[in-house]
């Protein structure tokens, strides 16, 4: 079903919602029909009694949930572009996301999966023999891939935080072998 609507903002409003969805002022129409398709599925769910919440923690894990299904390309997002949308601190930011995965851990699993699997892609090898780097902007994603690690094979060393850094891990090659015949089976 089709669904069009109009808006009026003025012109802050208009530059700082660029800002927030980080897009151009003309690209705001464009980048708000993905949100618009996740605010009315969280309307059409509470017009059909599927989905009544009592309280607002409830309310914000489920439009979470809808970015993620909708927004998002079905991957889990970091802290920073929650605390965007949800005018959140990155400590309720990253509390509303681990909530959101382990409620919906079901209905997530392939965004979780995708979150592993692009991680595990953009890892580099330090050397022939070092350990794998990689950028990880989501400590929800370092927890996920620590729990894979710990169902593969509990005697793996964990990904650790690279020392110095705020955002880079270390994957030891053995761990990162284990991830990989797991989350992309075609290496």
């Amino acid at each position: 079903m089709e669904v069009n609507a109009t808006i009026e903002l003025s012109d802050e409003d208009q530059q700082e919602l660029a800002r927030i969805l980080d897009c151009s002022i003309d690209d705001i129409s464009d980048s708000l029909s993905s949100y618009s398709t996740a605010a009315l599925r969280e309307y059409v769910s509470m017009f059909l009694g599927q989905k009544i919440f009592r309280r607002g923690s409830d309310l914000n894990e489920y439009r979470l949930f809808l970015l993620i299904t909708n927004v998002f390309e079905n991957r889990i997002p970091d802290e920073q572009e929650v605390c965007r949308l949800f005018q959140t601190s990155a400590t309720e930011s990253r509390a509303l996301i681990r909530a959101v995965m382990s409620k919906f851990q079901y209905q997530l699993r392939d965004a979780i999966d995708n979150s592993i699997r692009r991680a595990l892609e953009s890892a580099q090898q330090e050397g022939d023999t070092g350990p794998y780097v990689v950028t990880i902007n989501s400590q929800n994603v370092v927890e996920e891939l620590n729990r894979a690690l710990a169902s593969i094979d509990g005697t793996l060393q964990q990904i650790k935080k690279k020392r110095s850094s705020v955002s880079t891990f270390e994957i030891s090659p053995a761990a990162y072998a284990r991830l990989t015949e797991k989350f992309i089976p075609n290496e």
